[in-house]
């Protein structure tokens, strides 16, 4: 059959297509996002995992005027396709091109914006009960995977949805998956709701037919909901989602569309919440993200014949040296241990975790839980690092005040993707960690340079007596070391003076040293020298090496990856405001919004954070 796909113009056309056309286009969706993917990277095996769910979702739903919820929004790539954007899907993730998330600024079809995990069926909800109110007419469909429903939120969610009784569909997109394999009690129970389906077969046959007798049909229905109800607790215990007040329909194959079609029908002739059970594969379609959903996951370029990554990078990542160095302070210190949401990959910690078992745990999509857990530990005399992207540590802000901080707990937070990431956007930057660490009493945080200070300190963080947190970038690590000898301890509260100058002093922190130390190259290039100092600590600062320099430089300029408000320039301008600085103080850093997707290069530039824009805003300063 002719590609359907090439000729595909709207939603229209998919409710007019019979099965066999709708199979066709579900393998045409599949090569083209194969296709696209390879080339601009993205999120490649979730997407394959819900191509005919998202069909049969069209097919049935208006989106036009229903309301669908992409959870996380990472699978939500075939719902653009098929929504108006595919023309411009080559742009996806790309500087000023298509999110890789929904974005209701992107699409009318784009319910709500989405791009950390577990949100859904709370907004879905709220859509729903105020459809009530205003006595409007559609449905809700919230599309929730089995990892994001590990979260609390969801739990608490469900919860409300079933006490309300309104008209609300959950989707749950059971692919046995999150980023990595997903754990927990939630996981094992519906694995046996997929291995034991026996029982939902046999409650529907029982309905149908005691609801089908004339007359004295429906009342022994009513009479046999205490033998129903003995009889589901011995074939399936719990019978969670029917507890919580939802229909339950499932589980179906989540690739079979007639069957999701079905289902969905079905769900929108029920009164009150329902929840469909569809079963899904993770990267479907393409060997490679089949067999490496993980992998696949968030997925940078890549050879579609074989697989295989284009990137060219080979260094370490910051994410491998943490992972490389708790595993040789785990073999010395038997109280170190390691927590992680649902990401021993991404933050290196996949060693750690066959190496300790007993001292490695995944909590599960539940930053909230891993940091009290955490603190419950160091409450017991452990070492716990809990290795987190600082975006979703931001989730968890009232458990590092209250049960972290205030006791003063050891807790190590090892703050992955500090600054901006790239690609994925204003969901993902690690933008505001500072600004919402930094004002907790009891809280210390340093970071980076590069990579041996890096190794440094997470050796010092292990032996501090409180709380810590490091922030570094993503991606590879910058060696300094390899242009300038560093056999500095770190000591705590005091920063390193790269380089001595004059007239206009650097203070960096993290990644933007890197930034600062080229800047200096090229000025000495052109016969000025600039003092360049690492902070090493945001908090505290280092007040005495600050209020040195600002005795003979008549200007100070601040450089972070972070937002201004609250970050190290904020401090840094307190500091020598407290202390009557007459100079000229610059900060470079994130400006008071939310900061788009496109590469970390692209938007360093945009918001002259680049080698180049410093280096002109200095020469300026020099009248050069």
């Amino acid at each position: 059959m002719k590609n359907l796909l090439s000729n595909y113009v709207g939603l229209e056309e998919i409710k007019n297509m019979d099965t066999k056309e709708l199979t066709f286009l579900a393998e045409d969706i599949r090569k083209f996002i194969i296709d696209s993917v390879s080339r601009t990277g993205g999120h490649l095996a979730s997407n394959l995992g819900v191509v005919e769910l998202t069909i049969a979702i069209h097919r049935v739903f208006d989106s036009g005027k229903d309301r669908i919820i992409w959870d996380v929004g990472h699978q939500s790539y075939v719902h653009k396709i098929l929504t108006g954007r595919k023309d411009k899907f080559h742009t996806l993730r790309q500087y000023k091109g298509l999110s890789g998330f929904p974005k209701r600024k992107e699409s009318s079809h784009d319910a709500f914006d989405t791009g950390h995990s577990s949100t859904s069926i709370s907004a879905g909800l709220g859509y729903a009960l105020s459809r009530d109110i205003k006595k409007e007419d559609y449905d809700v469909v919230c599309v929730i995977g089995d990892g994001a429903m590990t979260a609390g939120m969801a739990f608490e969610a469900l919860n409300h949805a079933g006490d309300t009784k309104t008209d609300l569909i959950v989707i749950l997109n059971d692919n046995e998956m999150s980023i990595s394999e997903n754990v927990g009690g939630l996981s094992k129970y519906l694995d046996k709701i997929r291995t034991t389906p026996t029982y939902f077969k046999m409650k529907e046959d029982v309905e149908s037919i005691l609801n089908s007798i004339p007359a004295i049909g429906k009342r022994m229905f009513k009479t046999a909901e205490k033998a129903k109800d003995s009889l589901k607790y011995f074939l399936l215990p719990g019978m969670f989602f029917e507890d919580l007040g939802f229909k339950y329909l499932g589980p179906v194959d989540g690739h079979n569309i007639n069957e999701i079609i079905d289902a969905l029908e079905r769900a929108k002739s029920v009164k009150g919440p329902v929840l469909i059970h569809a079963v899904t594969k993770k990267g479907k379609g393409y060997k490679p993200a089949e067999q490496y959903p993980d992998k696949f996951h968030g997925a940078s370029s890549f050879d579609v014949e074989t697989g295989l990554s284009l990137s060219k990078e080979t260094n370490l990542t910051y994410s491998d040296v943490l992972g490389n160095t708790l595993v040789d302070l785990a073999k010395k210190d038997d109280k170190i241990l390691a927590i992680t949401a649902a990401m021993p990959s991404g933050t290196g910690l996949d060693d750690f975790k066959e190496k300790f078992t007993n001292r490695f745990f995944d909590v599960g999509i539940a930053e909230q839980h891993g940091v009290t857990l955490a603190a419950g530990f160091a409450a017991n005399g452990m070492k716990p690092f809990f290795a987190v992207y600082s975006t979703f540590l931001q989730r968890a802000y009232d458990q590092i005040l209250h049960d972290v901080c205030i006791q003063n707990l050891p807790v190590t937070f090892a703050i992955d993707r500090a600054g901006l990431v790239g690609n994925d956007g204003e969901t993902h930057h690690g933008a505001f960690d500072l600004s919402y660490l930094s004002h907790i009493p009891n809280m210390t945080i340093i970071a980076p340079k590069d990579k041996n200070e890096f190794i440094k300190m997470i050796k010092f963080a292990s032996e501090f007596n409180g709380p810590i947190a490091i922030r570094y970038a993503k991606g590879n690590c910058y060696d300094l070391s390899l242009v300038k000898n560093d056999d500095l301890p770190i000591e705590y509260g005091k920063g390193e003076l790269l380089n001595q100058g004059r007239d206009i002093a650097m203070i960096a922190t993290g990644k933007m040293v890197e930034q600062g130390y080229k800047v200096l190259e090229r000025l000495k290039a052109k016969g000025k020298n600039i003092t360049l100092v690492n902070a090493r600590f945001i908090k505290p600062l280092d007040e005495e090496l600050i209020l040195k320099i600002s005795k003979s430089h008549s200007i100070i300029m601040t450089m972070e990856d972070n937002a201004k408000i609250g970050g190290l320039g904020s401090l840094v301008n307190s500091l020598l405001m407290r202390n009557g600085y007459k100079g000229e103080v610059i900060n470079i850093g994130l400006p008071d919004e939310f900061i788009e997707h496109g590469s970390v290069e692209e938007l360093f530039k945009e918001h002259g954070m680049d080698i180049d824009s410093i280096t002109n805003l200095v020469m300026d300063k020099f009248n050069i």
